[in-house]
């Protein structure tokens, strides 16, 4: 019996090994892309002047659709942040879902609110409107907010896409702030190509920078070490993950803190599905399955420049529930569209996408956090050598060095986003370290994830905040 037990943690040993050299040459062939596609950008858009582009009258209108649940401490500062942006005509759509607290209250006396008689076709089904309001500040006309009842983020967004009033829609979070020409950048893809139906900007961290009137007026990185971590991983999502698949048209995720979407193209799919925790990433997929059975030309793009900041959680419980819900998302997108999977009839998005994250991003964290277990085992029984223990080093952690490091050094040849070497050199320090506890942790809670997934848990989960000054605090609830 012991000998059988001996084998089987030898075969999964070998089995992971293999899989770590497997996925870590994906890794490299998607940085290679990733450089090769950020330098593209670079070029294609050094001379762009976007003050002259948006006093253009081509440049589409556009509605910002900020759903706010519970967000009180926050959601003035972010609305008039959101209402100073740099970019021609343009809406606030503010959908309050529900709150508890006090964010309808601040939102009314801060903006001077009074009902509206606004009517709106809903296009999509979505819980009951019980107002819209406008503002009677002539300087706040394109402000709309909306109270309607409790039903998650994505019926509230789906709300927001029924009261809007152009063709245009850009979902954000009500406690995230957009750069002055976020917007102008985000929307250029679209006036380039007719058949871009999506486009995604670059979500940063905030945590460490210094906020002005809802305006970053200096980056910087965290004192703390678990935000640093995080800007190192957004990173690897971003620069060195989706822009890799915007280069080859599969990219399956644009961030619920910062995407625009063609509304029409958005309800032809059949708007947000409230049902799942990962509203984001479902929507997408399911405009490119609709795209790709109707034999349309599309595309779904990423744009690295454009920046939204949002606020990292400091604490290892908010950042655990965090990273369990976003797998449990995942899961679920993967779970309802599971056809798509390896299926020649979605192209690209079948047959290289739908398994990237399948197999590396949905079930890497599993069999890399088993390969630890079975490592300690075999220490425990005494069969394992010091030159297993040096490969398994080798594979699982020197090639993770690598691809973190060059993810920090795509961001310095690219964006320099942060100027002081002293920054430079804690992120390349931080790309190291994380390997080293972090990186085991964090796939401890997306294992959880799929624990908590098959035992039926649902909603977000409470993360808190402090918001953008250094004495607010706030949070999201479960049902965001």
């Amino acid at each position: 019996m012991i000998d059988i037990l001996h084998a089987a943690l030898f075969t999964y040993f070998a089995f992971s090994v293999v899989y770590f050299i497997a996925i870590n040459l994906v890794y490299t062939v998607l940085l290679l892309i990733s450089y090769r596609e950020v330098q593209y950008y670079m070029r294609h858009n050094s001379f762009s002047d976007y003050r002259v582009m948006v006093q253009s009258e081509l440049v589409p209108p556009v509605s910002i659709l900020a759903p706010a649940y519970n967000e009180e401490a926050t959601v003035v500062e972010s609305v008039k942040s959101l209402l100073k942006l740099s970019y021609g005509k343009y809406e606030v759509v503010v959908i309050n879902d529900g709150s508890r607290d006090n964010t309808l209250k601040e939102l009314v006396d801060e903006f001077d609110l009074f009902a509206s008689k606004k009517l709106h076709q809903e296009m999509i089904r979505a819980k009951k409107v019980r107002g819209i309001y406008k503002s009677g500040l002539p300087q706040y006309r394109n402000l709309i907010v909306v109270d309607k009842e409790n039903g998650g983020k994505a019926d509230a967004l789906n709300v927001g896409i029924n009261v809007s009033q152009y063709e245009y829609v850009c979902a954000i979070d009500a406690d995230s702030l957009l750069e002055d020409d976020a917007l102008m950048k985000v929307m250029k893809p679209f006036m380039e190509d007719a058949r871009v139906i999506a486009t995604g900007g670059i979500v940063r961290i905030v945590n460490g920078c210094e906020v002005v009137n809802g305006r970053v007026v200096r980056v910087g990185l965290s004192r703390k070490f678990l935000p640093v971590f995080q800007v190192i991983e957004y990173f690897r999502a971003f620069l060195s993950g989706r822009m890799a698949w915007h280069g080859l048209n599969g990219l399956l995720i644009i961030s619920g803190a910062f995407g625009m979407f063609k509304k029409s193209a958005a309800i032809e799919a059949g708007g947000y599905y409230p049902a799942t925790v990962g509203e984001d990433m479902e929507l997408v997929v399911r405009m490119h399955r609709t795209k790709l059975e109707k034999r349309e030309e599309y595309r779904v793009a990423f744009v690295p420049d454009p920046v939204c900041w949002t606020e990292a959680p400091e604490s290892l419980n908010g950042l655990g529930k965090q990273r369990n819900r976003w797998h449990r998302g995942l899961l679920d997108t993967l779970s309802i569209h599971s056809d798509m999977l390896l299926n020649r009839r979605y192209g690209v998005v079948g047959m290289a996408a739908m398994p990237y994250f399948f197999f590396v991003e949905l079930l890497g964290p599993a069999v890399e956090f088993f390969g630890y277990v079975v490592v300690v085992l075999l220490l425990l029984f005494g069969q394992f050598n010091l030159d297993m223990l040096v490969l398994f080093f080798i594979v699982a952690v020197l090639y993770g060095v690598m691809f973190s490091v060059g993810a920090v050094l795509l961001e310095e040849v690219s964006f320099r986003r942060y100027p002081k070497p002293g920054d430079l050199l804690l992120l390349l320090f931080i790309g190291v370290v994380e390997n080293f506890g972090y990186r085991q942790l964090t796939a401890w809670w997306r294992v959880k994830g799929f624990i908590d997934y098959y035992r039926g848990k649902e909603g977000w989960g409470t993360i808190q905040r402090k918001g953008f000054g250094p004495s607010t605090s706030g949070s999201q609830h479960a049902k965001r």
